[in-house]
């Protein structure tokens, strides 16, 4: 059975300081195996790092700045950033959380498009895929990607709530996916509606955990166990059995992260077979 991944977690969050091991045990039961863990600031820096190495078969750390943290003063934060990725004393799978939010504040975008241009062509430079936050901001986002996309450049568009139209310009960019994670359980979601119109190659699970919890516990803290009832709700959509779609989207993390998941089952033989349930 393959184990499934929550491509985008932030069990390093003082949210899960008291029942981290439990939160983990969880996951495990569910058969949420791995976790790809998005760096959100300088300050969030010690605890990644904490949990990655507290979990080195199971957690897997990226590094960038998250665009809510792109205030006056993010050139030092960003400083620090290149620090890590370009002279590295362990290994990241990705550049991110990176992207463009305007959600909470419109002001700053012309220095959140710095943040994410610099991010971006390090990238680049590394190699690395990108994880982009996007939060009304989809043009904004395209407008810089269409710029800077080369056969360098690959990523995930992190909890991706776009439209059909924005789902298949992804696609097109051909080096790019969708992380998928508890707003298809939303009634006023919306991606349900077409979701299974695109092929489930293109597709991540995640849950953004402690964010986004996915029905029936939305409002609550979310957490990786959690990706199973994301998986669950797409296979309804697709129609498909959620074991196979499950090893899918685990083979979609293994290509988007470059990233062989067999190199770390030292602790899968007691993960149950989640369709037995």
């Amino acid at each position: 059975m393959t184990p499934i991944v929550d491509s985008h977690t932030h069990i390093y969050l003082e949210e899960f300081k008291e029942d981290l091991d439990e939160v983990v045990m969880r996951a495990k039961n569910s058969s949420v195996q791995y976790y790809f863990l998005p760096n959100i600031d300088v300050d969030s820096i010690a605890d990644l790092h904490a949990t990655a190495d507290r979990f080195p078969d199971n957690a897997f750390p990226m590094m960038g700045l998250h665009p809510c943290s792109v205030k006056e003063g993010f050139e030092k934060q960003l400083e620090v950033i290149e620090q890590h990725l370009f002279k590295p004393v362990r290994k990241y799978w990705a550049v991110g959380e990176i992207g463009i939010d305007l959600y909470w504040n419109k002001s700053t975008l012309g220095i959140q498009e710095e943040a994410f241009r610099q991010q971006i062509n390090w990238a680049k430079a590394l190699k690395l895929p990108i994880v982009i936050h996007v939060r009304d901001s989809f043009e904004e986002v395209f407008k810089l990607i269409d710029e800077l996309h080369d056969e360098r450049l690959s990523g995930v568009f992190h909890c991706f709530t776009g439209t059909k139209a924005q789902a298949e310009k992804v696609i097109d960019y051909g080096s790019f996916k969708m992380g998928i994670g508890g707003v298809l359980t939303f009634k006023n979601g919306k991606i349900d509606q077409f979701i299974s119109e695109i092929d489930p190659s293109h597709l991540l699970l995640e849950t953004d955990s402690p964010y986004l919890a996915p029905v029936p516990h939305r409002g609550k803290r979310n957490e990786p166990s959690y990706a199973k009832l994301v998986l669950d709700r797409l296979a309804e959509c697709y129609g498909m059995d959620a074991a196979e779609l499950g090893a899918l989207t685990t083979k979609n993390c293994e290509e988007i992260f470059n990233i062989q998941f067999s190199a770390y089952e030292t602790h899968t033989d007691d993960i149950p077979d989640f369709m037995d349930e």
